[in-house]
């Protein structure tokens, strides 16, 4: 199986300079299958284009928007203009070893594996559980030497079969632009389905997370986050016994910070688009919210 390496970029041309290289010695190296890589340009305002010219020309695709889209959006346009069976989803502030995808092939063998967590030093597989009525994904695993089940795969590291990919209709761009909780809505819905994301301990890569996220004011990326992270659990979570238990979060969290309650009514602006994605899922989905939590915590 072949790999197509998506980058998503936004005035990253300091990270693309620190970075990019290692991804073409990865590249170079043909134990890890790599056929082409795309570089989605968000409007960049800064010198990338120009280094991206100078440096590496011929040996890259770009895909250049006009203004900022999104990640997402991003995402889903490299995605679409792919030709290979997986695509890596690549960060700017991720730089990978040399060999890190020699073996995954191998894992994808599996006709039911849609995902696959590289590993992020000092991160293991990502666990996750409903606790207290919302969704917590707060914690990983320890390190090991063997491929684990993961909770999500990482939008910034990680390899996805394109064929899935497209059966789930990709990131969901409408409901949570413009960053956060993709990954893990994307992943959810596929375990829903009845396919597994894996963690692959030899896919060795650096992220030092200095992306467009943390350049951005701490209290609006923080604004997202929590209102991302109800759109996905109220597009997602079909159990009446979960969903009872988080109104009650809602009410409880209300009560003792009123302030929450502009994050609630952010994510109500979004209602009827989740109420379309919710039909959705109900109607595809064949595992149990129980069931995927009780595997994957």
């Amino acid at each position: 199986m072949r790999v197509s390496i998506i980058i998503p970029n936004y005035n990253g041309v300091l990270l693309l300079s620190k970075n990019l290289p290692k991804v073409f010695e990865a590249v170079d190296n043909p134990a890890n299958h790599i056929d082409e890589l795309i570089i989605v340009d968000n409007g960049s305002t800064d010198a990338s284009i120009d280094y991206l010219n100078q440096n590496f020309k011929g040996r890259f695709k770009l895909i250049k928007h006009t203004v900022n889209r999104g990640f997402s959006k991003a995402i889903n346009m490299g995605v679409r203009s792919s030709k290979s069976d997986l695509v890596l989803l690549l960060n700017t502030d991720v730089a990978p070893e040399s060999n890190f995808l020699e073996g995954i092939e191998d894992i994808f063998s599996d006709k039911n594996v849609f995902g696959v967590s590289l590993h992020e030093k000092s991160h293991g597989p990502s666990r996750a559980s409903f606790q207290n009525g919302i969704i917590d994904i707060g914690f990983t695993k320890s390190e090991s030497k063997k491929i684990e089940l993961t909770f999500y795969v990482s939008g910034a590291a990680g390899v996805f079969r394109k064929s899935i990919w497209q059966e789930l209709g990709g990131m969901d761009e409408r409901l949570l632009s413009p960053f956060y909780w993709e990954d893990i809505d994307i992943c959810y819905r596929a375990s829903k389905r009845g396919y597994i994301n894996l963690w692959f301990p030899n896919g060795h890569v650096i992220h030092n997370h200095e992306s467009t996220s943390s350049k951005l004011p701490k209290k609006y990326v923080d604004l997202i986050r929590e209102r991302n992270q109800l759109l996905m659990l109220w597009k997602n979570i079909q159990s009446k016994t979960l969903m009872q238990k988080h109104l009650e979060y809602l009410v409880k969290r209300v009560f003792k910070n009123i302030g929450y309650l502009k994050i609630i009514l952010m994510a109500l602006a979004r209602i009827g688009i989740v109420t379309k994605a919710r039909r959705k899922e109900i109607k595809e989905c064949i595992v149990s919210d129980e069931a995927v939590f009780q595997k994957y915590s």
